[in-house]
């Protein structure tokens, strides 16, 4: 295996400074591509056929691969390296888009074409998100995690508040194929950057000792014993278990309960279904706060901190069942985002410092794995509850919520983080 150290046995200089740098905009341009491209590819399938499962089939094409090869990718991540992983993961981006590009300019692709490529960037994306998060150790010095980390969750953020407006009102003025060229060179940009922090990182490498060298080799007898070793430390470690399980509970109360439910409470009580779309932008808006306000104060007391960010979640999807208006509905919405933006900074970081580098790869695609798999039950949650009534379904969901936060208050481990 390849050996990544983290920052703490690494030279501050100059990856204090450039490298770092680079990873930052490398990792917050491959968030806005992310993001720009979910748009143009709903928008595009939409012009090759009429709205309805053929669009669903699309986006699942997305989701599937990303969901089922994010715990393989993880052993990759442990075996190769966090920056090698991230930067081909980067570079599979820029070919894919640059196919699917010339396929649509010379041809007039079939919506199956179009979802075989859209599957190839759910691969690549099972690969890029936990090598990225691996890598931030690997080059940011230990107090300036949870800063990176918020700045680019920030721009995660930023790039879902305006990536909609932004790729549609491109599309509308110069069409599908040349926003498609422009969504490419970004994720060139944001490839090349990337790709920069792996020389610096193979600088720094160093040997392990002799028991975890013999151990790594053991376990690269097998992709699943790899596995299996990344499982059972997550689940054996109370911080990693507790954190993996308060992420899984908040997609599966929030995500669904949030865009069916807001959906039908903005039809029902805040004038209309065009009133969603303000409701949305505040969770965006909060999300943006969230993850600026973790890195420019980073807590001091981190146990405390998860479970206020969890209790706030949790409030807020109460708080639904009683509004009635937009502001009231949007300014909900943006504590929500707020939270979870929050949490979701202190969380990373918090696993980023104390996970052995050997599994940090393993962990961290469980943790990306815990946000993105569930939506499927979320949806299915709020599609169950919808008929007894908003105020149900948000009540239900936050008193869910609001439970979770006092489990995760009755942990030790948890309470006692700093």
């Amino acid at each position: 295996m390849t050996t990544e150290p983290t920052a703490r046995s690494l030279p501050r200089e100059p990856l204090g400074d450039t490298h770092l740098r680079r990873l930052i905009v490398g990792q917050g341009l491959a968030a806005v591509v992310d993001a720009l491209f979910l748009i143009w590819l709903t928008l595009f399938v939409l012009k090759l056929s009429e709205p309805g499962m053929t669009t669903g089939f699309v986006l699942v094409a997305v989701a599937l691969p990303r969901a089922a090869l994010l715990l393989p990718a993880g052993v990759l991540v442990d075996r190769v390296g966090p920056a090698r992983i991230a930067a081909g993961a980067a570079w599979l981006r820029v070919a894919v888009l640059l196919a699917l590009g010339a396929l649509i300019t010379l041809t007039s692709p079939s919506v199956a074409t179009v979802a075989l490529l859209a599957g190839l960037l759910g691969a690549a994306d099972a690969a890029y998100f936990p090598a990225a998060l691996a890598l931030l150790p690997a080059v940011v010095p230990t107090e300036k995690l949870a800063r990176v980390n918020a700045l680019v969750q920030g721009a995660e953020s930023g790039g879902d508040l305006v990536g909609p407006a932004v790729a549609a009102g491109v599309i509308a003025v110069v069409g599908f194929d040349a926003t498609l060229g422009g969504i490419a060179a970004l994720a060139a940009l944001a490839a090349v950057a990337l790709s920069m922090p792996i020389r610096a990182v193979r600088r720094g490498e160093r040997v392990g000792d002799a028991a975890e060298s013999a151990e790594v080799d053991g376990e690269r007898v097998s992709t699943a014993r790899a596995l299996g070793a990344g499982l059972r430390y997550a689940w054996r470690e109370p911080v990693v278990r507790g954190m993996l399980a308060a992420i899984a509970l908040i997609n599966i109360t929030v995500v669904g309960p949030v865009l069916v439910g807001g959906a039908v409470l903005a039809d029902q009580r805040l004038g209309g279904a065009g009133s969603l779309g303000i409701v949305l932008s505040g969770f965006g808006a909060g999300s943006l706060a969230g993850s600026l306000v973790a890195g420019w104060r980073p807590p001091a007391r981190r146990g405390w901190t998860v479970v206020g960010g969890v209790a706030a979640i949790g409030a807020g999807m109460a708080g639904l069942a009683a509004v009635t208006d937009v502001v009231a509905a949007t300014a909900v919405v943006s504590l929500i985002g707020l939270g979870s933006a929050f949490l979701g900074v202190v969380v990373v970081a918090t696993l980023q410092e104390r996970v052995p580098e050997r599994l940090l790869g393993r962990v961290l695609s469980l943790v990306v794995l815990a946000t993105v798999a569930f939506d499927p039950f979320s949806y299915l949650l709020a599609g169950v509850l919808v008929p007894f009534g908003t105020t149900t379904l948000f009540l239900v969901c936050g008193g869910a919520v609001l439970a979770c936060a006092g489990l995760v208050a009755t942990s030790p481990a948890i309470r006692s983080l700093r």
